[in-house]
C-alpha cells in the first residue's frame, strides 16, 4: 500500500507509516492507506501502529499539502477527514497500540492517544504541540488526551505545547510502557504477541462500553473550533515564523 506497509507475522498485525521523505506526515493519500489498511486488517487479534525509521512516529499533518486548505469549510472538511481515521483506530474491535520508535508531536500525539495502549522506545518526546501554530488539536486527540490524564493536565498540555519525554509521560499516564531504544522493537513485537494470544477482543469490547474511546457528538463542534483557527491570520504568521526559523 503507498504510504502505509502492512505486515502480519504470528497474529500480529502491523501497520507502518511510510514517508521518510516527509517524517512520516500523514498527507490525504495516506489517510486513505490508511484507511485501505484498517479495511485489510478487519480480522486482527491485535493491530499495532508505528512509524519508519527511529527519528519519528509520525509528524504529524503533512503541512506542505495541507496548507492548500485556506477556507473554513475546507478546513472543517479536513478535520473531519482525520477525525473520523483517528475514530476507526479507536473503535477497532481488537486491542491497538501505537509503537512510539519515534517523536509523537502534534496530530501524531492524536493518532497514538487514538490507539488503546502506547508504548514507547526511551528517548523519545511525545506533545499536543498544535497552540505553538495557533490551532488546536482537531482530530478527538483533546477529548482523548482528557479521558488518559485528566482535564487540568489535558489543558495544560495543549495550551502550551510542552513536549513529555517517556518517563514523564508514562508517569501520568499518557504511555503505559517504556523500553529502551535498543529493546524496542523486540520489546513491543513481544507485548504485542502476548496480546494477540489473549481474547482481547471481547475484553476491549466490555471495557468500550465503560469507558469510550470516541466522542462523535463533538465532532462538528470541534472541527468549527479548529476551522476556525486554522484560517486565521495568526495561524498563518506562525506557520510562516516556523518555517523561517527551520530554514536559518
Amino acid at each position: 500500500m503507498t504510504d502505509v506497509l502492512f505486515e502480519v507475522e504470528e497474529g500480529v498485525t502491523v501497520l507502518t507509516v511510510d514517508r521518510p521523505h516527509v517524517r512520516n506526515a500523514i498527507s490525504p493519500a495516506t489517510m486513505d492507506a490508511l484507511d485501505r489498511a484498517l479495511d485489510a486488517a478487519a480480522d486482527a487479534r491485535v493491530l499495532v501502529i508505528r512509524g519508519s525509521g527511529d527519528r519519528v512516529f509520525i509528524s504529524g499533518g503533512d503541512l506542505k499539502q495541507l496548507a492548500k486548505i485556506r477556507t473554513h469549510e475546507g478546513a472543517v472538511a479536513m478535520a473531519v477527514r482525520m477525525r473520523r481515521l483517528c475514530d476507526r483506530i479507536a473503535t477497532f474491535p481488537a486491542p491497538v497500540i501505537a509503537a512510539l520508535n519515534g517523536h509523537a508531536l502534534g496530530g501524531a500525539a492524536e493518532v497514538a492517544v487514538a490507539a488503546d495502549i502506547r508504548v514507547a522506545a526511551d528517548d523519545i518526546r511525545i506533545g499536543f504541540t498544535q497552540a505553538t501554530l495557533a490551532i488546536m488539536p482537531a482530530w478527538g486527540g483533546a477529548e482523548r488526551l482528557a479521558a488518559l490524564v485528566g482535564r487540568s493536565q489535558a489543558l495544560l498540555l495543549t495550551t502550551t505545547g510542552e513536549r513529555l519525554d517517556a518517563a514523564e509521560a508514562r508517569r501520568i499516564g499518557l504511555v503505559d510502557r517504556v523500553y529502551p531504544r535498543a529493546s524496542f522493537e523486540e520489546s513491543w513485537r513481544s507485548l504485542a504477541g502476548r496480546v494477540a494470544a489473549s481474547p482481547g477482543r471481547p475484553i476491549k469490547s466490555v471495557i468500550a462500553q465503560a469507558v469510550p474511546h470516541h466522542h462523535p457528538t463533538h465532532e462538528l463542534s470541534a472541527a468549527t473550533a479548529f476551522a476556525t483557527l486554522w484560517t486565521s491570520d495568526a495561524h498563518w504568521a506562525a506557520v510562516a515564523e516556523a518555517e523561517a526559523q527551520r530554514s536559518s
